[in-house]
């Protein structure tokens, strides 16, 4: 049986230890193992987690884990992740058993799906992305690489989320956009118009805020 190592054992690495417990084949296919993080007192005051097994870039990677990051600031979830992927770490996708996986949709390994997202037919969702709870991906949108979508975002159908990019808490994408790599939406923004590469926008509709 697998182990799960969880990166980060602040607030959001918790939130995803319980994500863990409540996802498809816990218990079954993965156990947790414990955290890594460079604060080894992070779950200090904190009952029934596994601990700390030790620093992040201490850790070498053993036969049975595998690993998903709850690391919040994209790009150094980034350097994080590509760093133990040179290790020979393996990363596992985690699927809520509330969460709606629409037919034919695919998630990429390492992805983290939480409780009550729905994900409507033919999306494609890549590699180490982090849906939180409640989140709506439409029909044949295409998520990238690392991409972070916050609780109640509704992406409609056709949405492209490039790598990389970040989109905060109840912020919705209309229909056929595209938000580009390492691009930012504030929360509670409507989208309307396509987003630049590294640009942030807000607002209702959302404009470039610098």
């Amino acid at each position: 049986m697998k182990k799960l190592i969880i990166i980060g054992a602040g607030g959001m690495g918790r939130c995803v230890y319980c994500i863990a417990e409540n996802s498809i084949g816990y218990g079954t296919e993965f156990t947790i193992k414990g955290f890594l993080d460079d604060n080894l007192k992070a779950l200090d005051g904190f009952k029934g987690y596994e601990p700390v097994l030790s620093g992040i870039t201490d850790y070498q990677p053993e036969e049975d884990d595998v690993f998903v990051c709850s690391i919040g600031e994209v790009a150094t979830k980034v350097k994080i992740c590509e760093a133990l992927k040179k290790k020979g770490g393996k990363f596992i996708t985690l699927v809520h058993t509330n969460a709606v996986i629409g037919k034919n949709s695919k998630i990429g390994e390492g992805t983290i799906i939480d409780e009550g997202v729905h994900i409507d037919p033919d999306v494609v969702i890549g590699t180490d992305c982090l849906l939180q709870a409640q989140a709506i991906i439409g029909h044949d949108s295409v998520i990238g690489n690392y991409a972070r979508i916050d609780t109640q975002c509704s992406l409609v159908g056709g949405t492209i989320v490039k790598d990389r990019a970040t989109i905060y808490t109840h912020a919705m994408i209309s229909h056929n956009v595209t938000v580009g790599e390492d691009a930012v939406v504030g929360a509670c923004s409507f989208v309307i118009k396509s987003v630049k590469p590294g640009i942030s926008v807000f607002g209702v509709p959302a404009k470039p805020i610098f």
